[in-house]
């Protein structure tokens, strides 16, 4: 396979599943983060417990969790993974002011837990936005982003612009 190719299409340019069957297994890490921009009084309101719904931060840790979990049956193509960690850790940040998700997943495995630790980001911050839509519906999403990921015969990869 040609170096920077779409490993997902045959020859012909049909989509299909990796065939992972011959690679090591080797302990695969990824870390993944995003966040949630929000109005200063609604990140107030879910420090202070008063979102209607409930607890959001644990709410939403236990959702970006759950989806790792799913991630194959989310996204095409995915191979199922065991995984043997997850973690979402959610903090307050008042320069956003938001909330800051940051996710890693861990298998030992023949394939990365790049799209698990994107999932658990990504539906962590679905999460906030449902737990808190009551309060501020202008909130926004963003910045959902690979951090890192290490294992496999790719090698190692840390983003350049951690900011």
């Amino acid at each position: 396979m040609a170096e920077g190719s779409l490993t997902h299409l045959d020859a012909a340019g049909a989509a299909h599943m990796v065939d992972v069957g011959d690679k090591a297994e080797t302990v695969r890490i990824a870390r993944a983060e995003g966040h949630v921009r929000m109005m200063p009084e609604t990140l107030a309101a879910i420090r202070a417990g008063n979102a209607k719904k409930g607890d959001v931060i644990a709410t939403a840790r236990l959702a970006g969790i759950m989806a790792a979990k799913q991630t194959a049956s989310l996204i095409p193509l995915c191979h199922p993974l065991m995984l043997s960690k997850v973690s979402v850790d959610i903090t307050p940040d008042e320069t956003l002011p938001g909330l800051r998700v940051e996710t890693l997943a861990r298998v030992e495995g023949r394939t990365g837990v790049e799209m698990e630790a994107l999932t658990a980001a990504s539906i962590a911050c679905l999460t906030i936005y449902d737990m808190a839509k009551a309060l501020d519906r202008e909130m926004e999403i963003g910045g959902i982003r690979l951090m890192e990921k290490s294992g496999g015969a790719s090698g190692d990869y840390h983003r350049a612009d951690r900011g």
